[in-house]
């Protein structure tokens, strides 16, 4: 008896699936864009639809606010670095497993838009307030993929406490660090982050031993 005809993976909803997906990236591709040209309070959801060929409506399917195109932008960040977390050496120390997910994610992420968009997001004042919660996603998102990576053979506390104290030193270097200087030296300047922390780590240890 012949075997039955295999489906078409090719279903109605992949291809739905496939057609919104395309159409919030050319959405945010348009956003983005007209953020860098314009500016982003001189920027309309208007403008938007228009350049990316959606109605106004069709822009409010995808994305409520002009903040959440930006906002969903730097999620991605986010992915890439559980998915740097996860690709590490199996027996790697979890301070060398931070340091390098980091140093990878920062790195692949560093382009000259991306450093235009850094310099939007620093001068927009609606920007720069939502994105302080970037950090506590990223936070969660690599406590979660540290989490995983151990598989309960780590304590949970000393993961998050690992992910809060890293997340943290980024969130202070971009505060301290010009995008001038980021796009410079990626990597010198990542990897002081790194070594800032593990230091102060050290040090606040040493002292904390002497009281």
């Amino acid at each position: 008896m012949p075997s039955a005809k295999p489906k078409d993976s090719k279903t109605p909803e992949g291809l739905r699936a496939r057609k919104r997906r395309q159409t919030r990236e050319r959405i945010s591709k348009a956003a983005m864009t007209l953020f860098l040209e314009r500016g982003f309070e001189a920027t309309t959801v208007d403008d938007i639809a228009t350049l990316a060929d959606v109605s106004k409506r069709g822009f409010f399917d995808y994305f409520p606010t002009k903040e959440d195109v930006v906002a969903a932008w730097q999620d991605e960040f986010s992915e890439r670095l559980a998915t740097a977390v996860a690709a590490r050496p199996a027996k790697e120390p979890m301070t060398k497993v931070v340091e390098e997910a980091l140093t990878a994610t920062i790195l692949g992420a560093v382009s000259p838009q991306s450093l235009a968009i850094g310099q939007l997001i620093h001068t927009t004042p609606a920007l720069r307030a939502r994105d302080q919660l970037k950090y506590a996603k990223l936070e969660q998102k690599l406590a979660d993929a540290l989490t995983a990576r151990a598989k309960g053979k780590a304590d949970p506390l000393r993961i998050r406490l690992l992910a809060m104290t890293a997340i943290g030193a980024l969130r202070v270097a971009s505060q301290v660090w010009s995008v001038d200087q980021l796009g410079k030296r990626p990597e010198v300047m990542v990897r002081k982050i790194a070594h800032s922390l593990w230091a102060a780590l050290r040090e606040f240890g040493d002292a904390g031993s002497e009281s």
